[in-house]
């Protein structure tokens, strides 16, 4: 809850990650959408095709369990008030800056294009 007084900051980040085990991530993205509370007749997806989808595509796996908010867990006077973050396989992508932060890959959903 922002209160008087408070500021609103923009926190960007690039994080490069090696994934060592992708049968370990894909295995703990699934078993996390499982364990969602997702009205599956309320979806365009269902539970298996859902899963497949995971376990075909690293990036998705990767995006789909990372906790954005835990990124200010435990600083004083700070609160978590959303974001955006995706994974992309392959090199990273150059030039970085808050323009380039804005939306992900227009292969990748985001806050104006849901994922399919």
């Amino acid at each position: 809850m922002t209160t008087e007084g408070s500021r609103v900051l923009q926190l960007y980040c690039r994080v490069e990650i090696a994934v060592t085990d992708p049968a370990a991530l894909t295995d703990h993205a699934v078993a996390e959408l499982r364990a969602a509370d997702i009205d599956w007749a309320q979806e365009q997806d269902d539970l298996p095709s859902a899963i497949a989808e995971l376990r075909s595509d690293l990036a998705d796996a990767l995006g789909s369990v990372v906790d954005l908010g835990r990124v200010v867990d435990g600083l004083p006077g700070v609160e978590f008030r959303g974001g955006l973050c995706w994974a992309e396989t392959g090199p990273r992508r150059e030039p970085f800056g808050p323009a380039d932060t804005a939306q992900p890959p227009p292969d990748r959903p985001g806050p104006d294009r849901p994922a399919p």
